[in-house]
């Protein structure tokens, strides 16, 4: 008998679809909706009890406005490095490129297009440790959308052995890749609270969770099928390399700064 997580009903089967008094609804959008919720209420929540500065309402919209363009252009750009001869083969497809979406290129997108904003507008303050609660709380509710909705996800991981293999509706009991990442999200959230202390320059603690995600995305890929793009690695994990790169230099630049010019994205 194929092994599966033990919390995974025996019938169930994938994609896991909802049914709110008769509307039957697919969980991966119903979890998407929840975590930007979720996510952006955690923000609100953590943002009232910040000691951080405090923008004028113009200037937190541009900064949204810089972060919702860049993520949307980094998801996208990504998604198209990830599977190329895939979005090539379907290039006649209009609905095909403007579908898929990475949350590494989201990240990385909305990371340099805050960055971007807050440039023009000459703001030197931290704005990005506030975001990593918020983050973590919908990149876990996401991948648990991404969990159930299964094979045509494409975040299922490749065959496996190992008794918690999850049999996704092809007979082959494979990594649960988002059950990885969840697991990962959470321990890394745990590990920068206790390391909060000696964190506290701005931008650090965020500057590590970017580290520690990205380094987590390069590694857990070779678990997961993918488009090869050249040197035996993906696109996601060229992507990861390129940001871990940045965030290396940006780690190395704050170091260098006085306590009293440091700031954040």
């Amino acid at each position: 008998m194929t092994p599966v997580l033990a919390f995974i009903k025996p019938g169930w089967h994938f994609p896991v679809i909802l049914n709110f008094w008769g509307w039957h609804v697919p969980i991966h959008p119903v979890c998407d909706v929840l975590a930007y919720f979720l996510g952006f209420r955690l923000y609100l929540f953590l943002k009232k009890r910040s000691p951080g500065p405090q923008l004028s309402s113009e200037q937190n919209a541009w900064i949204f406005v810089g972060c919702l363009f860049g993520a949307l252009i980094g998801a996208k750009l990504l998604a198209w490095m990830e599977a190329p001869g895939l979005y090539w083969a379907l290039r006649n497809d209009p609905n095909f490129w403007f579908g898929g979406k990475t949350i590494v290129g989201g990240l990385v997108g909305g990371w340099m297009g805050i960055a971007l904003a807050k440039k023009v507008m000459g703001i030197t303050s931290s704005t990005g440790d506030i975001c990593i609660y918020p983050l973590i709380l919908g990149m876990c509710i996401g991948r648990i959308g991404c969990f159930f909705t299964g094979l045509s996800d494409n975040t299922c991981g490749i065959r496996t052995q190992l008794p918690w293999g999850v049999d996704y509706g092809d007979g082959i009991p494979r990594h649960p890749a988002q059950i990885y990442e969840i697991l990962f999200l959470l321990g890394l959230g745990t590990i920068l609270w206790i390391k909060r202390p000696s964190l506290t320059t701005p931008g650090l603690k965020f500057r590590w969770f970017m580290v520690g995600y990205l380094s987590f995305r390069f590694y857990i890929d070779f678990f997961k099928p993918h488009w090869t793009l050249f040197g035996g690695l993906s696109g996601i994990q060229w992507g990861c390399l390129v940001a871990l790169v940045f965030c290396a230099y940006s780690l190395m630049k704050l170091s260098e700064q006085p306590l009293t010019e440091k700031s954040n994205v």
